[in-house]
């Protein structure tokens, strides 16, 4: 044997070798999608007017600030949209001072007077980055609640480059509620001082509230409702707090958050803040003994109890939950809050018998295509079938080795395109038993028409494999789940077809020619 025909058979052997040991044992490495494996698949819409809406309100408290700080008092505003707002009670003569404040503070907004008013309006570029930013942090806070919930193998991905839409799948969830209520919650904490009841608490009814203010809310203060729960924490009615607008601490403040059990063996949530939140929530905790603190989460009370005492970094939630409801709220509050709301385009449901039935009748159908195309190779060309026959089968072993070194999702259309690549790597073949056909017919000797039928080929081979590449790499980045899943495999399966086709089925035919001293004829 000669040292070119060696390192190369060494070569074959070791991808080979590697593709084996990637996939073995194959139930383990290869991880299963979510019409294989049973799961839930959801679309869900990111609600970035909301974020805007966030971001202009923070602007104009900056505005009205800088503006009194020059010594412009009373002027209002008002929102007319969520990426613009007017405001009233700035003199004409004061506009160069209002140009500068809004240059310096204000970057992303332009501005203009219309008589008495001055109307805001949010530049396209800073709002296009405030909604690419939100998706982009929506989709990172549910893939952080997503890995705390710990689901196995979840796809989480945002669907197309730039929309507002992120795909969700995860496999083997059997309790598809809990995990769309973990999801979606927004998760915004806050901590705000009690104003009425004094000691904390609830009262039945919003006018007893009114009534105690006598009949006119003061400006700092709003009215939030909070359930009423039973001993198994179910909510059996509403209650009242007056608190203050101005917040305390938020979940910004928050190190991290932690299931628990309280003073009477109750389920309760431990909080951990950060050197700045604790600091401040001391403050606040010592300066205002025998008040109420009211725990108000994504605008709802949880709890409001009585401070006894100054708090320091350290505290926690109770409110009548549940263990489960502890576990989700802990859960929740460590991956953060959402920057917007959510809403549910789509949803489906794959129970893990249909994912069995689904992985049999698709290795059904990869082992009927295999057979009819091995019967095929070897009634066509006999002998040099066999050729092929065994490249297709290093083929096969190389796809599900790349899938399991590289951590790829099979899918049921991942199955489809490794079906697709049996036909396809043979195709290859063909190709170049067919030209080697030729050269014998024109009276070439088996070596010569060999060589000739592998050079004559090699253009027509790559030509097919790299445009059906082109468009499976489209596919893999402009598609989504099952699409992606299609063009992993199909993408897998070319490069393997043509190593396998032009590197392998040379080598077997070098290797036989090599064997024999005289070789009149091939048979094919």
């Amino acid at each position: 044997m000669s040292g070119n025909l060696l390192w190369r058979g060494l070569l074959i052997f070791a991808v080979v070798t590697l593709a084996v040991i990637s996939a073995y044992p194959l139930q383990e490495k290869l991880k299963l999608g979510l019409d294989l494996r049973g799961g839930i698949h959801l679309v869900l819409q990111v609600e970035v007017d909301d974020a805007v809406r966030s971001e202009t309100t923070k602007d104009i408290d900056r505005l009205v600030q800088e503006v009194a700080d020059v010594g412009i008092e009373d002027v209002t505003t008002s929102l007319t949209s969520s990426s613009s707002f007017e405001m009233l009670g700035v003199p004409a003569e004061r506009d160069r001072e209002i140009g500068g404040i809004v240059s310096e503070y204000l970057p992303g907004w332009n501005w203009q007077r219309r008589g008495d008013l001055l109307a805001f309006k949010m530049e396209l570029a800073n709002l296009n980055e405030i909604q690419n930013l939100a998706v982009k942090q929506a989709l990172e806070t549910i893939r952080n609640r997503v890995d705390e919930f710990g689901v196995a193998d979840p796809v989480i991905q945002r669907q197309g480059m730039e929309g507002d839409r992120i795909v969700v799948q995860l496999p083997g969830v059997d309790d598809p509620e809990r995990v769309k209520k973990l999801i979606k919650n927004t998760a915004f904490l806050e901590f705000r001082l009690v104003t009425h009841p004094p000691g904390g608490g609830g009262v039945g009814s919003r006018e007893e509230i009114m009534a105690h203010y006598g009949g006119q809310m003061p400006e700092n203060v709003e009215i939030l409702t909070g359930a009423i729960r039973d001993d198994q924490g179910r909510a059996i009615g509403q209650q009242f707090y007056a608190v203050e607008k101005r917040t305390v601490i938020t979940g910004r403040d928050l190190k991290t958050a932690r299931p628990g059990v309280g003073e009477f063996n109750q389920p309760v949530v431990n909080f951990y803040l950060t050197h700045e939140g604790g600091k401040l929530f001391s403050e606040a905790t010592g300066a205002n003994v025998g008040k109420g603190l009211a725990i108000v989460l994504d605008g709802n009370v949880v709890s409001a109890p009585n401070i006894r005492t100054r708090i320091g970094d350290s505290g926690l939630i109770e409110g009548s939950f549940t263990r489960q409801e502890v576990e989700d709220l802990s859960t929740v509050l460590r991956s953060g809050a959402l920057p917007a709301g959510i809403t549910y385009l789509e949803e489906r449901t794959v129970g893990p018998t249909l994912g069995q039935d689904s992985i049999r009748q698709g290795i059904r159908a990869g082992l009927i295509g295999l057979t009819l195309v091995v019967l095929a190779m070897l009634l066509v060309y006999k002998g040099t079938g066999v050729n092929a026959v065994v490249a297709l089968a290093l083929n096969i072993i190389l796809i599900f080795g790349a899938l399991a070194y590289f951590g790829a999702t099979l899918t049921l259309p991942g199955i489809a395109g490794i079906v697709l690549t049996i036909g396809m790597a043979v195709d290859a073949n063909v190709l170049i038993f067919e030209r080697i056909r030729e050269e014998l017919h024109h009276g070439r000797t088996v070596k010569s028409a060999i060589d000739a039928g592998f050079g004559k080929a090699l253009s027509s081979v790559m030509d097919a494999n790299i445009t059906t590449l082109i468009a499976a790499l489209f596919l893999f980045q402009f598609g989504t789940g099952a699409i992606r899943g299609f063009a992993v495999t199909l993408s897998i399966g070319i490069l393997a077809s043509l190593f396998t086709a032009i590197f392998v089925s040379r080598w077997i035919f070098d290797l036989v020619l090599s064997q024999r001293r005289r070789v009149d004829r091939l048979s094919i």
